[in-house]
Parts: structure tokens; C-alpha cells; sequence
């Protein structure tokens, strides 16, 4: 099989994985809270990388870094997975998973804005424009496809599913600065964000053992969305002749997803949400292609 083949596999299969999150969501969200979910999904995503780094032998030597390397990775845990999640899975727990996934992927454009004052970037009159079309899907989602009149269905959680994609936008400006091996710092991200989101559920919560299908459900989400997905998709990249011909198949995700959505938790998918998602997809797209060309 050519390398270019085992690429696509590794990257199709880590999309499909992603594409279930938000149903995985929902599925534990109704049989926990959100501290709940963040805690047991992120030490479930640690376990698994301290196990598959134990397997190769290097667990020590992910441990056994210098202080400000750990310094380092205690900042980007907290960024993802404690906060990242903490917001967004409350976000999930206030919204439809549809209208919370939607948001939620506006973070590219997120992304290229806060390049501006983080790396100094500039952006032309075509960026500006694709970012506005971008946030006239998002318009067009929260409002169910009415321009007119602004009815949300719950403000703090719009605000929530839009502020995680700041999160994450930061959480991969400082990431991409790290040359560090890709599995040791998954591996002391999740563990310091493990290490925060359990501090989080003794001092705001108290732990109860939710019922096994919502555990499930969680176990899941931070064996498979946090964990494996992101193994595929980093062997993929690896495999690929080009990061181009991979990372497109990316905006396949929250399409599928909304598939998922309707037939595990049963909820009506609005026009307007395939309509307002296809406008941020298109707005993402063409200010990549932009990006490109300069």
C-alpha cells in the first residue's frame, strides 16, 4: 500500500472519531455534569498516553524534563485540556449539540485573528471578508436562519461555544511554538490538565459515580477524541506527501457529525444550521486559499 494510501486511513479514521464527539458528548452529558465529563475524559486520555509511551519506553524520559519545559506544558494543559473543555462542554451542556458544534468551529477564523496581535500577522481586505462571511453563518445558526431578529436560545452558552474557540486558537498559537516529540507533550498536557480538571471537580463539586452508559460514553471520548484520533492524525501527517492533500478532509468532520447527531440523540437538524455551517466552512476555506496565494 503507498504511503500517500495509509495517510488517507490514518486521517479519514481520526476524522470519523471526531465526528462522534459531539454525540459522545451529549450521551455522558445526560447522565453527569460537565466537571464530571472533564475530569474522568482527560484522565482517561492521560492514562493512554502514559501507556503507550510505558509500551516505548520513553515514559521516563517524558517526565524526567527540564523545569521550564514542565512550566511549559502545566501552561498549555491548562489551556487544553482543563479550560478548553471546562467552557466548551459547558457549552454542550446549555445547547443543542448542533448549535455547540457549530459554534465551536468557527476557531480557524478565531485563529487567523489572533494572529494578529499574538504573531504579528497581517491580514488583507479578502481575510476581512472571509471572516465576516464566516460570522454570518454563525449569525445565521444561532438565530435558526432569521438575519432580522437575534433570538437566542441561551446566550451564555453561545457565548461559551464562541469563547472555546478562543481557547483553542491560543492553545495552538503556543503549541505550534513547541518543538518537543507531539506524543510527549500530548502525554504532560493531558496530565496536568487531568491533574486540574480533578482539583476542579474537589473544590466546585463533589464525585458521583454516574451510570454506566454516560461513563461510557466518557471513557470514550478521552480514549478516542483525546486520545487515538490524535495518534491517527499525527501518523497521517507524518505519512502524507503534502499536509495540503490531508488536512482538507478536516471540514468533512462537523458534517458528519451533524449525520450522527440526528440518528444517536435524535435531534432535528435545522436547514439553517447546514446552510450557516456550509457559510463558515466556505468562509475557512477561501481564507485559506487566501492565506496560500500570499
Amino acid at each position: 500500500m503507498k504511503k500517500q494510501t495509509k495517510a488517507y486511513i490514518f486521517a479519514l479514521t481520526a476524522i470519523l472519531s471526531w465526528s462522534t464527539v459531539a454525540t459522545a458528548f451529549k450521551i455522558a452529558l445526560a447522565g453527569m455534569d460537565y466537571i464530571h465529563l472533564l475530569a474522568i475524559s482527560s484522565s482517561v486520555a492521560a492514562l493512554f498516553f502514559a501507556l503507550l509511551l510505558l509500551f516505548k519506553g520513553d515514559l521516563k524520559i517524558a517526565i524526567a524534563r527540564p523545569k521550564s519545559e514542565l512550566l511549559h506544558s502545566a501552561f498549555l494543559g491548562f489551556l487544553n485540556p482543563f479550560l478548553y473543555y471546562f467552557i466548551l462542554l459547558k457549552a454542550y451542556s446549555l445547547l443543542s449539540a448542533q448549535l455547540a458544534l457549530s459554534l465551536n468551529y468557527i476557531w480557524p477564523i478565531t485563529l487567523v485573528l489572533l494572529s494578529i496581535p499574538l504573531l504579528k500577522q497581517r491580514i488583507g481586505l479578502k481575510s476581512i471578508a472571509c471572516i465576516l462571511l464566516s460570522f454570518i453563518g454563525v449569525i445565521i445558526i444561532a438565530n435558526k436562519g432569521s438575519i432580522s431578529n437575534i433570538e437566542s436560545p441561551n446566550s451564555w452558552g453561545i457565548i461559551l461555544a464562541l469563547g472555546s474557540s478562543i481557547i483553542w486558537a491560543i492553545f495552538w498559537i503556543y503549541n505550534t511554538k513547541d518543538t518537543r516529540k507531539n506524543l510527549n507533550k500530548l502525554f504532560l498536557n493531558f496530565l496536568f490538565g487531568a491533574t486540574y480538571s480533578i482539583i476542579a471537580l474537589i473544590i466546585l463539586d463533589q464525585f458521583r459515580f454516574p451510570d454506566i452508559k454516560s461513563l461510557g460514553a466518557a471513557i470514550y471520548i478521552g480514549l478516542v477524541e483525546c486520545g487515538i484520533a490524535y495518534i491517527y492524525w499525527l501518523k497521517a501527517m507524518k505519512l502524507s506527501e503534502s499536509t495540503d492533500k490531508i488536512g482538507n478532509l478536516v471540514f468533512l468532520s462537523p458534517f458528519i457529525s451533524l449525520f450522527l447527531i440526528h440518528l444517536f440523540i435524535g435531534e432535528t437538524i435545522y436547514l439553517s444550521t447546514w446552510i450557516g455551517l456550509s457559510i463558515i466552512v466556505t468562509g475557512i476555506i477561501l481564507q485559506k486559499v487566501t492565506i496560500k496565494k500570499r
